[in-house]
């Protein structure tokens, strides 16, 4: 079996979704028993998806290619930045304005101007919070616009 750096990479995923999933099985029961829908329902899936992703990378790679170059890894590494700084302010300022600066800035970074960027963080963010909060019933922290609530 020869290496290549969709399987090595395939590798490390796996590990890590079984590490994810044992941690998705450690949450604490909800309040009020057992449900449909809990605290380790969404990471669960989330594992189950990488899982699958990993091992399709390990039994079907793409030919190997050129590792990429250091202007890559600058903005892998900027995304690494932004994400900390999703999760680290998600309690401050509330779900709708972290996760509307998270996409807006990843979308911009992605060559979207800055009007269309921000455009695809408030549909996003207003968006994906009125499925959580109204559709399936499970707040998400509003930070600095609970007051607003």
């Amino acid at each position: 079996m020869l290496l290549n750096n969709d399987r090595i990479f395939g590798m490390l995923m796996l590990v890590l979704a079984v590490a994810y999933g044992w941690g998705a099985t450690q949450l604490p029961e909800p309040f009020g028993g057992n449900e449909v829908v809990g605290p380790s329902t969404f990471p669960s899936i989330l594992a189950w998806i990488l899982g699958l992703c990993a091992i399709y990378l390990i039994v079907k790679p793409d030919p190997s290619q050129e590792w990429p170059s250091a202007k890559i890894f600058g903005e892998l590494l900027v995304v690494v930045v932004v994400l900390l700084g999703y999760a680290w302010s998600l309690d401050y300022l509330g779900f709708i304005l972290a996760s509307f600066a998270c996409v807006a800035i990843l979308s911009w970074r992605m060559g979207a101007t800055l009007a269309s960027a921000a455009l695809v963080g408030l549909g996003t963010s207003v968006g994906v919070f009125l499925i959580f909060d109204i559709g399936l019933e499970l707040p998400l922290p509003m930070g600095l616009l609970g007051g607003l609530a």
